[in-house]
């Protein structure tokens, strides 16, 4: 059963001259537990892709349907509370709230909508991030891989029905990039994620169950 339909997905900025196409009609499902890494050179479109999939900016034609909610049937307050409840962002630059500490920031999206969270699943989300003795640490005393690791904490924090990572190891090395890869793929297995993944990176790209590449905001392959 698909958890995303992309049907005919175009995105064109500015006006004559300076009309600029990002995205030329893309078509795509995506199966519930799927892993989709997604590859094309800069430019390309992919982060275009992935803020059109994640409700952050609207299509200039085309529908864009998650868990069988079609994001432009949505009024701009119905989309804040569904991004918040079933998709889950990780960035490549973290975007922790440096005064709040590793668990504030991973209670962050729950507090927003006025929940506290299942506490069982979240233990376990925590113990399996490696991230037991590092919940009271601010931002600042923490390595980049394990900023990065209460990122995604956070972004799984709410349960989405859908987890999108932007470059998520744009900003570490080698071996902690492999080892957040292989987070992402455990995490999303043991939880049942859906996760849709954005990477200049072709050995990150292989730990995904597929791999979609964008070339001049089409799917190329």
């Amino acid at each position: 059963m698909s958890i995303l339909e992309v049907r005919g997905l175009v995105k064109t900025y500015g006006e004559g001259e300076a009309k600029v196409q990002a995205l030329r009609g893309i078509d795509l499902s995506v199966e519930r537990g799927e892993f989709v890494a997604v590859v094309g050179s800069s430019g390309s479109g992919k982060s275009t892709f992935l803020n059109l999939v994640g409700g952050l900016d609207l299509p200039t034609a085309g529908e864009v349907i998650v868990d069988g909610k079609n994001l432009q049937s949505l009024s701009d307050r119905e989309i804040t509370i569904f991004r918040r409840r079933k998709i889950g962002f990780i960035f490549q630059q973290y975007n922790l709230i440096p005064m709040l500490n590793a668990r504030e920031n991973i209670l962050l999206p729950l507090k927003l909508d006025g929940r506290e969270g299942d506490g069982e699943y979240l233990r376990e989300l925590v113990h399996m991030l490696g991230l037991e003795d590092k919940l009271h640490a601010l931002p600042g005393q923490l390595s980049g891989g394990q900023q990065q690791r209460v990122a995604i904490a956070r972004a799984l924090a709410a349960k989405p029905s859908l987890l999108l990572a932007d470059e998520p190891t744009g900003n570490l090395d080698s071996k902690t990039s492999q080892d957040v890869t292989g987070l992402l793929r455990i995490t999303g297995e043991r939880f049942r994620q859906t996760i849709i993944m954005i990477t200049h990176n072709e050995e990150i790209a292989q730990s995904a169950d597929r791999i979609l590449r964008i070339e001049d905001g089409r799917l190329a392959g």
